[in-house]
């Protein structure tokens, strides 16, 4: 990374007080996550978040600059970046510029603008809501926001309770959120418009199921699938696609799941252990805990024990699961995952104990496996962006599965075949790291597992390792979208 810019990040920690750290935090929860952020304690950390997250880097600050303005640094912003209020605030008008939310705005606007006895008086009305511990004198605005949010008070499209709060005190700022939800109800209005009008298809598509669509209904449905950006189809083609746009798999009970995580860390060769490995193993279970499974880590198994392991969950009664997830973190070769011993086991083998006929209390179920590990010794060709983890990488030698032809299953594989991946020693593998934060960011906003995995690849393909590019692959039989749930409160 330049000097230069190393040098103009410090400066700018140097002078940002804690309470300007915590407003930059919560401006960038759309793109740092709440439980990035909780270990982020002063600037200088913060700033290597967003050079993780690719936010801001050499040639790139804009982020920066819109975070120093909406926090009314413009001292910073004239003497250390060279702008000026009423340039950023021709840049922001620009469609598309702005990374901080409108939404998140608000709610950064309105906290500054509270007086201190008016956040006594919030707290207050929601005392029958919030723990009292996160109520406390010495929380601020932003944290009782933030507990806000994470208990489903408050949401972008539903402020009403806030409203509620601040109508009895600060009709002031009732009327900056009456004014907010009329700018941004245009667009909900369109949205909710559109789901109404495709449940209404669904019914009518439902009701087809077993019946051959006349001349006209077939070429309606045609036509309207078509304006929405599919192309068409006909007769049952058409059912089928639109059914598979709409549902989604139950995720009802309580824990969803196992999620079993192999995790081997240290080999027969000393040389071959697997550094930074538990970092991933850690993050893993911080996210399928929070997600609600039953989150298992099992650590350096030979080869013999991966299968033995693996054909034990199968065997076990999945009736009141809703899924299950498996994580293979190792080194491998062509096909297969090597044990601790440095004996081998067939990927094909590990996901068969998984079919239909072999775990039947899973038919039908989603059945969810992500492999960290090579596809091969050679590196992607690289372009010019910035290197992370630079003199720390290691390589993970491992094979592309073949998944049998079944129903149900989805893998995710760190690399393409034929290439390498990637672990940071200190900081974990690049794949999983990242897959973590992304299910942190995107769960909440109900996107489905292939979504967020598709955002996966697009910020691992971004990032130069060791002079090359990784590449994540994903590989679905899934019939239906998988969305996880999150819990109401935390």
């Amino acid at each position: 990374m330049s000097t230069v810019f190393h040098k103009l990040l410090f400066d700018i920690s140097e002078a940002l007080a804690t309470d300007e750290l915590a407003a930059l935090k919560f401006l960038s929860l759309e793109h740092v996550p709440v439980r990035k952020q909780e270990a982020i304690e002063e600037p200088k950390a913060f700033f290597e978040v967003l050079q993780e997250k690719d936010m801001i880097k050499v040639g790139d600050v804009s982020f920066l600059k819109e975070l120093l303005y909406r926090i009314n640094r413009m001292d910073l912003l004239a003497a250390q970046l060279g702008s000026s209020r009423e340039e950023m605030e021709r840049e922001l008008q620009i469609p598309g510029r702005a990374k901080v939310s409108t939404y998140r705005q608000l709610l950064y606007g309105i906290a500054e603008d509270l007086t201190p006895e008016d956040v006594k008086s919030v707290k207050f009305l929601l005392q029958e809501r919030i723990r009292k511990n996160k109520l406390q004198d010495n929380a601020s605005m932003l944290k009782v926001l933030m507990e806000m949010e994470r208990n489903g008070i408050i949401k972008e499209d539903d402020l009403r309770i806030l409203k509620d709060i601040l109508k009895e005190f600060r009709a002031d700022l009732k009327k900056r959120i009456d004014i907010y939800e009329e700018k941004t109800k245009g667009g909900r209005a369109k949205r909710e418009g559109f789901w109404l009008y495709m449940l209404a298809l669904k019914e009518f598509l439902f009701s087809k199921q077993d019946q051959a669509l006349s001349f006209g209904e077939d070429m309606a449905v045609s036509n309207l699938l078509d304006k929405k950006g599919k192309s068409s189809c006909h007769g049952k083609k058409n059912i089928s696609l639109f059914l598979q746009l709409m549902e989604s798999y139950k995720m009802e009970n309580n824990p969803h799941g196992y999620c079993v995580i192999l995790n081997n860390h240290k080999f027969k060769n000393p040389c071959e252990n697997r550094e930074g490995t538990i970092e991933d193993g850690n993050a893993l279970k911080r996210v399928f805990e929070w997600l609600q499974f039953e989150t298992v880590e099992h650590m350096d198994l030979e080869a013999k024990k991966i299968y033995e392991t693996v054909k034990e969950y199968s065997k076990k009664n999945h009736s009141n699961m809703d899924c299950f997830v498996c994580f293979i973190l190792s080194h491998g070769e062509k096909d297969k995952i090597k044990g601790t011993d440095d004996e081998f086991v067939n990927i094909k083998d590990l996901l068969t104990c998984f079919s239909g006929s072999n775990c039947p209390s899973l038919a039908g179920k989603p059945k969810l496996f992500f492999i960290q590990a090579c596809q091969g010794s050679v590196g992607h060709p690289a372009v010019t962006v910035q290197e992370d983890c630079s003199g720390h990488l290691e390589m993970d030698a491992v094979p592309l599965p073949s998944i049998p032809d079944q129903a149900d299953v989805l893998v995710g594989m760190a690399t393409v075949e034929d290439f390498e991946c990637y672990r940071c020693i200190r900081t974990g593998s690049v794949y999983i790291q990242c897959l973590c934060d992304k299910m942190e960011l995107l769960c909440p906003l109900r996107k489905d597992i292939v979504t967020i995995l598709t955002e996966v690849n697009k910020e691992v393909g971004k990032k130069v390792l060791n002079g090359s590019k990784q590449m994540p692959k994903i590989t679905s039989t899934l019939r239906k979208q998988f969305i996880f749930q999150i819990p109401q409160c935390q």
